[in-house]
């Protein structure tokens, strides 16, 4: 299906270098919407994007994200690999996940390995060390919120806000470089225990998509995908009785896991986001490896109300439209319920990991996808 509408993204050149001749635009992994501000997320960053939402003169209509302020997260949370004074090895967080619920912007990262990419150029046998080497980025084990407030007529965000009745905070799920209470408690599980020590890429754990439904939060895994079937986790984080900096899982799902498994039936394909519309989950899906396509947004209805584990058939999901993509060009990574006008959210916005030359303009601008949603029944 081809976008119904584009949005303009324009970051500051200044803060757009990511270093290794990459720039923010090259690599998009999540998208919000928040009012009329769009939070970014590259995944080679520490850091999200604000843009302020700017509308067409002639249509009403948001077609440009402009006014870039960049965020880092080491002011608001506790990086184990932060490294605030070297700028040039800053290990990133990974972010592959953004949702708002209740005045806090939620975020996490991957929570996966890395395989290295092997250089032809180095020669055969260096090109297979290249290939056995596994690395860790300790900042991608994280699973935290930041409240978000409103002031000068936008939204920012805030380590702390006591201007509430209740104070809020920024927290995170306990944890350190080599993993967090959410990988110790998946370390035993039958279907997962085994691929925590897999790299993402690999088909190993690797979570790519995150959407809140009120005290839930459910987690899309881009692998592994088991026998054609692809998994969320559904964990209810909560503030730890003596630090409200730290969240700790509830336990809350069978023979007290602080977890819940979601199997779906996707035709092979892994989790590249959620999003919460209503009592729904719209699942971007796309491939587990790295390869071009298919990319399908499929909707599972009540998905933000399941009552136990369960196994989803794909006779159960609807699917809703499929996504373009490119020959090692534009692959969705990240997608938020966005409003063109202001009103309710009635599209889908995309963006996109290894935009193609066709997307990109000037210094910094790159364009993402809008998508008219089906009307529900």
């Amino acid at each position: 299906m081809n976008p119904t509408s584009t949005v303009d993204l324009e970051f500051n050149p200044v803060r757009n270098d990511l270093g290794k001749d990459k720039l923010l635009r090259d690599g998009l992994s999540a998208a919000l919407q928040i009012g009329d501000t769009l939070w970014i997320a590259n995944d080679e960053s520490i850091s999200l994007e604000r843009l302020t939402l700017i509308n067409d003169n002639n249509t009403g209509n948001y077609r440009h994200g402009r006014h870039h302020k960049q965020f880092s997260l080491n002011d608001y949370l506790r990086l184990p690999e932060a490294h605030p004074c070297d700028s040039a090895n800053r290990e990133e967080v990974d972010v592959e996940g953004l949702d708002y619920e209740n005045g806090y912007l939620w975020l996490v990262g991957s929570h996966s390995l890395k395989r290295k990419k092997p250089k032809l150029k180095d020669g055969i046998k260096e090109a297979q060390k290249q290939l056995a080497k596994v690395s860790m980025g300790g900042n991608c084990y994280l699973l935290a919120r930041i409240p978000v407030v409103e002031g000068d007529g936008t939204y920012t965000l805030k380590k702390d806000d006591t201007q509430q009745r209740e104070c809020r905070t920024a927290a995170q799920l306990r944890g350190n470089a080599e993993g967090n209470d959410l990988t110790a408690a998946l370390s035993g599980d039958q279907h997962l225990g085994s691929f925590l020590a897999i790299p993402g890429k690999d088909n190993g754990f690797d979570i790519e998509g995150l959407a809140v439904a009120g005290e839930r939060l459910f987690l899309g895994l881009r692998g592994p995908v088991l026998r054609g079937w692809a998994m969320i986790l559904e964990v209810a984080p909560k503030e730890d009785d003596n630090d409200p900096s730290t969240l700790r899982l509830n336990k809350f799902g069978p023979d007290q896991r602080p977890y819940r498994k979601h199997f779906l039936q996707l035709g092979g394909l892994g989790i590249r986001d959620l999003c919460v519309q209503g009592s729904d989950l719209l699942i971007l899906a796309g491939p587990t490896m790295n390869l071009d396509g298919p990319v399908t947004v499929f909707r599972w209805p009540g998905g933000t109300k399941p009552k136990n584990d369960s196994v989803v058939p794909a006779d159960e999901l609807e699917r809703v439209l499929d996504i373009p993509y490119g020959q090692d060009v534009d692959h969705a990574e990240g997608m938020t319920l966005f409003s063109q006008d202001g009103g309710t959210a009635r599209s889908l916005l995309v963006v996109y990991d290894s935009a193609s030359e066709s997307r990109q303009s000037g210094e910094s601008t790159v364009t993402a996808d809008v998508f008219l949603l089906p009307r529900t029944s």
